[in-house]
């Protein structure tokens, strides 16, 4: 008995702790409009929040509130169900789907197979099994299949999909609804104890809202179920859904990087997100009855720890982009030819944080340069080849400079591709002729016959 009671306390410990984490990481990786919504929403859900706008609106009253009411408010929502605003909630709760975007789901992974893969049977491969994933972000073919049209191991397809599995979006190119989630919870960092028994086991009884027949299944509390669920329900079950849509999207970029007296200087673009504080009337909770201060102390815990996070939020990006903006001088002066190489974990290292931190620092966010809007995640890419002096330097460099070199040809007398390959090695991008011709085709430039003019 005791040894059960023991397991259940270290259970719900360990969920709590989850929760909060959780929401830490999803307020990490929210964008700026993402983070509006998220404030304001708590702000409906937590009375011990004030919220200002940065125009010094108020959208609570002004804290003078009867030392009655208080304990009133208390009574109302402060029972031993609603100890937990994530077990309180019977709806389903996962994160907004993402805008709809014009690139398709096909055109998004091509574009980092092509960043990812060096070799060409890779690619292939890759490319083959791209083109097998349907607009959900499903593999609608089997790595059997897969390896005996192209000619190949099995073990070779799997270990090429395995790659695939850790693009983005995250949970792309899954068999099955659970394989999907468990990609995205181990993503997170999330695949653990009951959230990955609801993952493998459960996902009938989940749609089926079968709350207590899992934690009967599972020999647990039916609130510790829930937490899970809950955490579960935060995944996308279609995580290609975003793309491919023709609708115009207008992009408010999350930081804004200016040139001030010769210096880059990294600012967050988060001047219409509501400031958060604690509400005046719950700073003092032992003036309260018993019953009412711990529903106060509960709400005071949970409005300092989102407070914290946000601001935490706001340190993590600032860092990170500041890394980028040192990293990418060259870009920042002359443009995308300039890019250099750079890795989430060279990121992660320099400021001293996880690399998933990174990673989620720059999901969903852009930055506005002074030479354009770009998708934070851009700033990462794989290196392709080395130049002369063993450095290396990314294949987007090398096509933006065999643009410009195209562009910038007699139309009367084109560059072939072998003139190309010399300019090329001119610059130290010493790459093959062959690679020269296939980056031109992926540019859309026809061979030099066909660009011929009379």
């Amino acid at each position: 008995m005791y040894q059960e009671q023991s397991l259940n306390m270290s259970l719900s410990q360990h969920l709590a702790m989850t929760m909060k984490l959780q929401q830490a990481i999803q307020i990490l990786q929210l964008s700026a409009q993402d983070l509006r919504a998220e404030i304001e929403k708590e702000y409906l859900e937590n009375p011990a929040l004030d919220m200002e706008y940065d125009d010094g609106t108020e959208e609570l009253p002004d804290g003078n509130f009867r030392d009655e009411d208080i304990a009133a408010l208390a009574e109302y929502l402060g029972s031993d169900s609603n100890d937990n605003r994530y077990a309180m909630d019977d709806a389903p709760k996962r994160f907004e789907a993402a805008a709809p975007i014009s690139i398709t789901l096909e055109e998004e992974l091509l574009e980092q197979v092509n960043f990812t893969f060096t070799n060409e049977k890779e690619r292939a491969v890759a490319t083959f099994l791209v083109g097998s994933i349907n607009d959900s972000g499903y593999l609608t073919v089997s790595e059997t299949a897969v390896a005996a049209i192209m000619e190949v191991t099995v073990e070779f397809v799997e270990e090429i999909l395995t790659k695939i599995q850790q693009f983005e979006p995250v949970g792309v190119g899954a068999h099955d609804l659970a394989e999907c989630l468990r990609l995205q919870a181990k993503s997170r960092g999330i695949y653990d104890g009951l959230v990955a028994a609801v993952i493998d086991k459960h996902l009938d009884a989940v749609a089926a809202n079968q709350i207590k027949e899992i934690a009967v299944a599972e020999k647990v509390k039916a609130t510790d179920v829930q937490l899970a669920v809950d955490i579960v329900r935060q995944l996308d079950p279609k995580p290609g859904s975003a793309y491919g849509a023709n609708s115009t999207v207008y992009i408010t970029p999350d930081v804004l990087v200016e040139k001030v007296d010769g210096t880059y200087r990294v600012s967050l673009n988060d001047n219409y997100i509501p400031k958060l504080r604690l509400a005046a009337a719950y700073k003092h909770p032992e003036n309260f009855d018993g019953k009412t201060k711990k529903y106060i102390t509960k709400r005071l815990s949970a409005a300092a720890w989102l407070i914290n996070s946000i601001e935490q939020r706001r340190s993590t990006i600032r860092k990170v982009v500041e890394e980028i903006v040192r990293v990418q001088q060259d870009f920042l002066e002359k443009g995308k030819a300039y890019l250099h190489p750079l890795t989430m974990k060279d990121v992660a290292e320099a400021i001293g944080v996880h690399e998933s931190t990174v990673s989620r620092a720059v999901a969903n966010k852009y930055a506005e340069m002074p030479n354009g809007i770009m998708p934070l995640r851009k700033f990462f890419t794989a290196n392709l080849a080395k130049n002369g002096n063993g450095e290396d330097f990314i294949a987007s460099q090398a096509k933006a400079v065999l643009q410009d070199l195209i562009k910038g040809e007699n139309p009367q007398k084109p560059l072939s591709d072998q003139k190309l390959c010399t300019l090329l090695k001119e610059r130290n991008m010493d790459i093959s002729r062959r690679t020269v011709m296939k980056y031109r085709e992926q540019l859309g430039y026809p061979s030099s016959v066909k660009r011929k003019r009379y």
